[in-house]
């Protein structure tokens, strides 16, 4: 076991009205704690799902775990091969190299804190992902990026099942 320990003086204070906000509806992402305002220790985001949206398609992190929590409403989280129902108060931690995915419950919202340790820098990531959104990139851009962001793409029968 290595112990990493973050390197940084200031305190990290991100207050709502000052957090930027990615996408609306039915994906926001309000960018919280990237991975240089924390020394590397994580980064954070929260992600506001509407009825039934697709949060993130499988995909899997080499060096970093991620954290889930349901602030509220019902999330449906891909680990591995199994397909868990998170609600509200719930906690997933998905450990580096194990495909995950999560998408708001058919019928439900979803609003969740997703934290990644150690950080990574990923608001450049969640900006390119709304730049695709707009149109501005094609999706294959992202495998340019993937390495950098720490974020593989791969299949799953299992998703794909639930999510088509």
């Amino acid at each position: 076991m290595s112990l990493f320990v973050p390197r940084f003086e200031d305190t990290a204070l991100v207050r709502e009205a000052g957090a930027e906000v990615v996408g609306g509806d039915p994906v926001a992402v309000r960018l919280l704690a990237d991975s240089s305002a924390t020394g590397g220790a994580l980064s954070s985001v929260r992600i506001t799902l509407a009825a039934g949206a697709d949060g993130a398609r499988p995909h899997v992190h080499h060096r970093s775990a991620e954290m889930f929590y349901l602030l509220d409403g019902a999330a449906e989280v891909l680990s591995g091969d199994d397909v868990v129902t998170a609600e509200r108060g719930d906690l997933i931690v998905v450990p580096p190299d194990r495909p995950h995915a999560f998408a708001a419950v058919p019928g439900a919202t979803a609003d969740l804190l997703v934290v990644i340790v150690p950080g990574v820098e990923r608001f450049e990531y969640f900006r390119h992902l709304q730049r695709i959104r707009l149109g501005e990139l094609t999706p294959e851009s992202l495998l340019e990026v993937q390495e950098r962001y720490d974020n593989h793409f791969l299949q799953s029968a299992v998703w794909d099942a639930r999510h088509r």
